[in-house]
């Protein structure tokens, strides 16, 4: 195989993982980079890149556990737990979705908000209007590509950003690989670190790999499992990019001018006098992209999630397939139509999934393991334990987090 058949290889398999990677830029992770920037600098840029590095362990087994057998997270959880068992991670599955459409929907309507001055409510029923539309209206390779071209557009508006506030780079990028943290900063390290694993984008990435011809047989599909593995660390890549150059942004911006900011809003408020108006734009243009895209793969995980645990075709065509779409985006939109804060429900979107995230990575972790399911699939010593170490430490994260919530963030 010649250097352009290989490039147009690499290329078709190209997708899935950037699907992946719009849910590790989605407005929740904005509120949690920029609030580290503006409080500490650079310091915190390596949190980012162990993080990612991280994702790119869980969300490679749960596209491996989808090529090998063929069926997503969901539908293996459905057949090889006991029923009790099965109804207890489907109905929590489904209440962590229900909080990522939180994050997405008030991602997204802050996003419009900024661009168009409408009100909160309007600006998530304009979200979830497209977010239905695109997934509904379009065939799946479209889709993908729609999504990919969102994911640019965010990564070029933050590029610009870069260009316009002019990072002191000496001490941002040495800030990627070199740990620092103390008292003050550990708590915001340790929800960056914690959010970045989310239960349906590890659902979503058993699901779509299946849009790519793995083959039938196990030596066809270990022959072509390095083009997932290229996907994803290629998607990972560009999150963590996008993610690290939020930090950069907010450390150049606000903490420099000493300002602390805890809240998008307040990032875009501030943004303009500081950086000016064509910052500020950017800043809204590519947070409602964010918030678009995110609640379009938030939304097509959901699909998956509640037609897999069913045991009902995802068939675009049956009903419980379109109600699937929105049905779980309903509870966002109604607290944020009352009126209730915006950052109370952030917060409470991220406790759910605090609770909810040992329920996905435990039963992917054992169904990886198991070379019945698997075969020659099944992971090895070395990834099993590597993935079980981050697993207990993303876990274990969230417990204090949640414990920290609760307190008032004095644990």
């Amino acid at each position: 195989m010649n250097i352009r058949e290989r490039s147009r290889k690499i290329l078709a398999f190209l997708g899935p993982g950037f699907l992946i990677t719009v849910g590790f830029i989605d407005p929740g992770n904005w509120a949690t980079n920029i609030e580290g920037g503006s409080s500490f600098g650079y310091n915190l840029l390596w949190v980012i890149t162990l993080s990612t590095l991280m994702l790119v362990v869980i969300q490679s087994m749960a596209a491996k556990l989808g090529i090998a057998t063929g069926k997503s997270l969901a539908c293996n959880i459905r057949e090889c737990f006991p029923k009790p068992v099965t109804a207890v991670i489907g109905t929590t599955v489904v209440g962590a979705c229900v909080a990522t459409d939180v994050a997405e929907l008030v991602g997204g309507a802050i996003g419009f908000r900024l661009l168009f001055a409408l009100p909160l409510w309007a600006g998530a029923l304009v979200t979830v209007f497209l977010e239905v539309f695109l997934i509904v209206s379009q065939r799946y390779h479209r889709l993908e590509r729609i999504i990919m071209g969102f994911l640019g557009i965010i990564a070029l508006c933050y590029v610009a950003e870069l260009v316009i506030v002019k990072p002191d780079w000496k001490t941002a990028l040495p800030s990627l690989i070199l740990p620092r943290v103390d008292g003050k900063s550990i708590y915001i390290a340790m929800g960056i670190l914690g959010a970045v694993v989310m239960p349906h984008n590890i659902f979503l990435h058993s699901n779509v790999i299946h849009s790519r011809d793995w083959g039938l047989t196990d030596a066809k599909k270990r022959s072509l499992l390095k083009y997932e593995r290229i996907d994803t660390f290629s998607a990972m890549g560009l999150g963590l990019l996008v993610n690290a150059a939020m930090i950069i942004v907010a450390a150049r911006v606000f903490h420099t001018g000493g300002i602390v900011v805890t809240s998008i809003e307040d990032a875009s408020r501030t943004l303009a006098p500081l950086a000016g108006p064509l910052a500020a734009f950017l800043f809204a243009v590519a947070l409602v992209f964010s918030g678009v895209s995110s609640s379009v793969t938030s939304s097509m995980a959901e699909v998956n999630v509640i037609t897999g645990f069913l045991g009902q075709p995802e068939d675009p065509k049956t009903l419980l397939y379109r109600v699937s779409t929105f049905i779980t985006a309903i509870p966002s939109f109604v607290l944020i139509a009352a009126g209730v804060n915006t950052y109370k429900i952030l917060i409470l979107s991220q406790v759910i999934l605090s609770i909810q995230l040992p329920f996905t990575l435990i039963p992917l972790l054992i169904l990886c393991r198991r070379r019945r399911l698997m075969g020659q699939f099944a992971s090895n010593p070395v990834e099993f334990i590597l993935a079980l170490l981050i697993s207990a430490l993303v876990i274990v994260l969230n417990v204090y987090l949640l414990y920290a919530t609760i307190t008032g963030g004095n644990a």
